[in-house]
């Protein structure tokens, strides 16, 4: 796993003995980012995305392939894993349970944690990754994540690069690449902006597909991210309140 800045040029054409990356797209603001900036490391991208009953799937799925689109990439794989839907224990799949305003100074793991998705969605990146003979899998996972995610942290991704190393064929050699692991979203907004991510494009919300709620937990440290930037985030909001501190 690494989290190094990029040495590519920015719009560098993939050629034909390019590298080769899967992208989890989720459709939001992170995973668009890290599929920018894969873009930017000369990868040649794979995305490959999954709805798994999450109240927003369908605007994340409209999302995700309008990004996939923009960014020309060689292949575009939706999957459905209704299992996690069916497993329940979350707020972003069962019904029975709401989504719980933005509470930013919790330690808490929150109500919105889907138990163990991260390695169910890897291990399946992994399988598509090996399948095209692809070098890395980009997720777009960050600090703020593995303060209440903890299928978010760096150890996590360290130690699942090490199931893939165990898991593959002896010549396969797939890096989990988390570029923004130890990065704010604050910091994440930054450098989407030098990337030009169409940020009108995603999806962050928990709750609604239109228009995002502006108080939910993926809500509000959105905002706050384009707020410290000085930036207008371009999606439409049922509420934007400030999230910066006077």
């Amino acid at each position: 796993m690494t989290s190094d800045s990029p040495t590519t040029d920015a719009g560098t054409e993939p050629t034909t003995d390019s590298k080769r990356a899967v992208v989890l797209l989720s459709g939001g603001m992170d995973s668009a980012t890290a599929a920018y900036e894969a873009r930017e490391r000369g990868y040649d991208l794979y995305a490959l995305h999954t709805s798994y009953g999450q109240r927003t799937e369908n605007r994340e799925l409209d999302c995700a392939k309008r990004l996939a689109d923009d960014l020309e990439m060689n292949d575009f794989l939706q999957i459905e894993t209704g299992h996690l839907s069916a497993i329940g224990d979350s707020s972003l799949t069962d019904d029975e349970l709401a989504v719980a305003d933005a509470d930013m100074d919790s330690d808490e793991i929150p109500t919105s944690y889907v138990p163990f998705r991260n390695a169910n969605l890897l291990a399946m990146a992994v399988s598509y990754a090996e399948a095209n003979d692809c070098e890395a899998v980009f997720i777009g996972a960050h600090s703020e994540d593995f303060s209440g995610y903890p299928d978010c942290r760096p150890e996590f991704f360290e130690a699942f690069e090490t199931v893939v190393d165990v898991g593959t064929k002896p010549e396969t050699d797939i890096s989990i690449e988390a570029p923004f692991v130890e990065w704010s979203k604050t910091d994440i907004a930054a450098r989407g902006t030098e990337l030009d991510v169409p940020y009108e494009h995603t999806w962050s919300c928990y709750r609604d597909d239109r228009p995002a709620c502006g108080t939910c937990d993926a809500c509000a440290y959105r905002l706050q991210a384009f707020q410290r930037n000085d930036r207008r985030d371009p999606i439409e909001y049922a509420e934007r309140p400030s999230y910066v501190e006077e």
